[in-house]
């Protein structure tokens, strides 16, 4: 008699799945029940609205080596779109008028993208700086975009799904954390398609991939696309769920830099560097602010906080730019690879 054959042994979830899963139920779960208010608006908000945003820059400079300095422009066009086809259409879901508002930014960027079929490095970030320029001065300048209001400061309109109010801080940082949950699970199925491996044949080289049969112009236009979509998503987030405002100033060319520092301290080409970059940009300014105010005690104001900030977070880039040029991601997976190592 023939022996029966062996079952075939069931594929073990990985140790990223499990992490993520892991992730996931800390996230909508635990903090939810055990945060306060002052960690949601402080710390959770901001950092997921930046991590966004990170995420949609490392899209065209990590991924597509397409170097941008207007990040700041493009969440200020998704933010004041979101905000003005919410007061001029009310009966438009407030969902709708911020997804209408990340296509208003990605029309933007396909027009901002458009020197970058003749430009590259140097040459294509000056274009995008002027694209930053120029929002800044439609901000300032036309009334209509700010429904007329002197100062251009406007406020938000409330966080309204579904006739559920979520515009308590814990109702803010979950509305935050579901529209970066469902963008971030669409950009690794973009990176990983068939158009994600385009975009890296030609941040690695362009000529060869124009030979191996790379539409090169209509790919890095995409880039420049939906690299300002979720840019866009993340500056309705940034005025609407943390500022709670909409106004000029939050969108300056400082949160431009402060973008491309988190994709280089986070590790260009990869998903996880926005996240981690993000973090230690919210982690900084209040780690500093404690630090100084042991030491120095109420001479550190928060001039003296931010000119420390900008001191320290540049020493760190150069630090990394010369020790891990990959970022904090590539220094995350030494340390799993060392540890997976010794406890083998």
């Amino acid at each position: 008699m023939d022996a029966l054959p062996l079952a075939a042994p069931r594929p073990r979830p990985s140790a990223g799945v499990l992490g993520l899963a892991a992730l996931l139920v800390l996230a909508y779960g635990i903090v939810p029940l055990t945060g306060t208010s002052y960690l949601f608006e402080a710390l959770l908000t901001p950092f997921l609205a930046l991590a966004l945003a990170g995420l949609g820059l490392n899209l065209l400079t990590g991924y597509a080596g397409l170097l941008s300095l207007g990040s700041a422009a493009f969440m200020a066009v998704g933010a004041y779109a979101a905000f003005n086809l919410s007061l001029r259409l009310p009966f438009l879901p407030l969902p709708a008028a911020i997804l209408l508002g990340g296509l208003v930014a990605a029309l933007a960027g396909l027009v901002a993208g458009l020197p970058a079929l003749r430009l590259r490095g140097f040459y294509l970030a000056v274009s995008t700086l002027a694209v930053q320029f120029f929002v800044a001065w439609a901000l300032n300048r036309i009334g209509w975009i700010s429904n007329d209001s002197p100062s251009g400061i406007i406020t938000a309109p409330g966080l309204v799904v579904a006739g559920l109010s979520f515009d308590d801080p814990r109702g803010r940082y979950l509305f935050s954390l579901s529209v970066v949950t469902l963008l971030t699970v669409l950009a690794w199925r973009l990176v990983a398609s068939p158009t994600g491996r385009n975009l890296v044949a030609i941040r690695d080289n362009e000529t060869a991939a124009r030979l191996v049969g790379v539409k090169v112009a209509r790919t890095k236009l995409l880039a420049f696309a939906v690299s300002s979509f979720v840019i866009g998503i993340a500056g309705a987030l940034w005025a609407f769920a943390y500022l709670r405002t909409v106004e000029p100033a939050g969108f300056n060319l400082d949160r431009s830099f402060q973008i491309l520092f988190i994709v280089i301290i986070g590790g260009l080409g990869t998903l996880r560097g926005a996240f981690l970059g993000a973090g230690f940009i919210a982690v900084l300014p209040l780690l500093l602010s404690r630090l100084g105010a042991a030491v120095l005690g109420d001479g550190f104001d928060s001039g003296t906080l931010e000119m420390v900030q900008r001191m320290v977070l540049g020493a760190l880039i150069v630090a990394v730019l010369i020790r891990e040029p990959a970022g904090l991601a590539a220094l995350l997976d030494r340390a799993g690879r060392r540890l997976g190592r010794r406890a083998a």
